[in-house]
């Protein structure tokens, strides 16, 4: 059961409601269909003009605001001669509200956007990470060390050696018969450059 309210004054809502003496209670529901029976296509007109014509928009404003009338029935002025001002700032605000809302947020995007959205087949380049990866294992563990510093890590060839603690020439040549090696491996398991 909805709580009920005291009228007052002579407005034009009053008048509407048929209440004739100031003593005389009136529910929150009834204020707020009389409300929404008087002013709803003037402020769905209103709200309109602010959503940019999005009558779906403005329809929800609309509703929300009548929401909030009836949250608010017992603070209306019933004896104002019109209650629109009052509405209009409360969709006002909605809409500002809403506005706020969405840009505070990105943007969403449909689900045709993600169906256009290209995405690169990397499954030829992860099988030949994986073959590279394979043969490797198959060098001597010389060679490996020695890949593994110069072209892994990308190092150059002095720093390789400091690390390795063996001779620059030393990592020139098991680079060298590394790489071959390693070709020799990928060609046998049918892997191209």
């Amino acid at each position: 059961m909805m709580p009920v309210r005291s009228a007052r004054g002579t407005g034009a809502l009053r008048a509407r409601l048929g209440l004739a003496s100031s003593g005389q209670a009136v529910s929150d529901d009834l204020i707020v269909t009389e409300l929404y029976r008087q002013y709803h296509r003037s402020l769905l007109s209103f709200v309109l003009r602010l959503t940019a014509g999005d009558r779906q928009q403005a329809e929800d404003v609309v509703q929300e605001t009548m929401v909030r009338a009836w949250r608010q029935a017992g603070r209306l002025d019933l004896g104002a001669e019109s209650l629109m001002p009052w509405l209009a700032t409360v969709a006002r605000r909605i809409v500002i509200d809403e506005r706020r809302r969405r840009l505070a947020r990105p943007a969403e995007t449909g689900d045709l956007m993600v169906e256009r959205a290209s995405v690169a087949d990397e499954t030829e380049d992860l099988l030949r990470r994986i073959a590279v990866a394979e043969a490797l294992q198959a060098l001597s563990p010389a060679h490996r060390e020695v890949l593994n510093e110069t072209i892994l890590r990308d190092r150059t060839v002095n720093q390789a050696a400091e690390i390795l603690g063996i001779p620059v020439g030393t990592v020139k040549s098991r680079v060298y018969y590394a790489l071959r090696a390693l070709r020799l491996v990928l060609d046998e398991r049918g892997v191209s450059a």
